[in-house]
């Protein structure tokens, strides 16, 4: 049986887990810090790690995204698109008054990982812009904080499945600034990774450093994709962490490593004098809308 490390149980990152496996037998294990889920499959712990890369709303995760490139070399095996449906979650009564209706006047502190507070400002600017936020290790961390501190006005912004975890209501539901919120996860390991359904394409990550003393470089690495006709989906630049001014450039391109132009378009790119490495190939898997349940 694969052992998976994710973020606490409930947390969005747990969600979409339980999705891409779709009833696939797997022991998950959960970390409470991302740095533990990357070192847990790093350190050869478990088989695989789910990590959050990419928001609709608030772009890339970039501590995610630095872990992947400077702190670990775990081969990207998956991606998969799931929606984050946040929720307004904690003790209702206490934002209930007399007459039953909504208040949030005595809302003290919202909690919740920062990625998901972010996704929520109107929310929060509406109806309770006083409130001190609290920003913790994820969206489940949330949860359980406030349901060990009932009475005190404290509210979590989580996913029903943290709610349902830890016992707690949804005061609020789908309180996301757009309803179009979805992250783009990856599986990350050392193994490839088969699964049952039926993916939508592969696509190839890689990471490009450019030399320093040649001008015009990375329009020469983009021409090495354009006149092969491979569409490139992304293309980011991350520093490098060594020297300030230089960048690693994030690229992922819809097609797979063996195909027949990518190996040229690499090989092309590595005779420039850049560096070249190999993020991961795998296969890709959208999210149906016909399958989003309101939550």
């Amino acid at each position: 049986m694969k052992s998976i490390a994710v973020l606490p149980q409930g947390s969005v990152s747990h969600e979409a887990l339980l999705h891409l496996f779709d009833g696939e037998p797997v022991r998950v294990v959960h970390h409470k810090l991302i740095s533990d889920v990357f070192l847990s499959t790093s350190n050869g712990v478990t088989d695989y790690s789910v990590i959050p890369i990419e928001n609709t709303i608030e772009g890339s995760v970039s501590l995610h995204i630095d872990w992947l490139i400077n702190e670990v070399n775990l081969p990207m095996q998956s991606e998969w698109i799931f929606p984050s449906i946040q929720n307004l979650i904690g003790h209702p009564l206490e934002f209930t008054d007399a007459e039953g209706s909504r208040d949030y006047s005595g809302m003290v502190k919202i909690l919740s990982h920062p990625v998901a507070m972010a996704q929520c400002r109107l929310f929060i600017r509406e109806h309770a812009p006083w409130a001190e936020l609290e920003s913790v290790g994820s969206t489940s961390e949330a949860v359980e904080l406030v349901k060990d501190n009932p009475g005190k006005g404290w509210a979590a912004i989580g996913t029903a499945l943290g709610a349902a975890t830890h016992g707690l209501e949804i005061v609020d539901r789908q309180i996301t600034d757009h309803s179009n919120n979805f992250t783009r996860f990856v599986l990350v390991g050392s193994q490839k990774l088969e699964l049952a359904r039926a993916s939508s394409g592969v696509k190839t990550s890689v990471l490009v450093t450019l030399p320093e003393d040649f001008p015009g470089a990375l329009h020469q690495v983009l021409a090495a994709f354009a006149w092969r006709k491979l569409n490139l989906s992304r293309i980011e630049s991350r520093p490098t962490k060594k020297k300030l001014g230089t960048y690693y450039f994030y690229i992922d391109v819809l097609e797979p490593i063996e195909s027949v132009l990518l190996p040229g378009a690499i090989e092309e790119i590595n005779a420039l004098g850049c560096q070249v490495r190999i993020l991961g190939s795998y296969p890709t898997y959208t999210y149906e809308d016909e399958k989003a349940e309101v939550q």
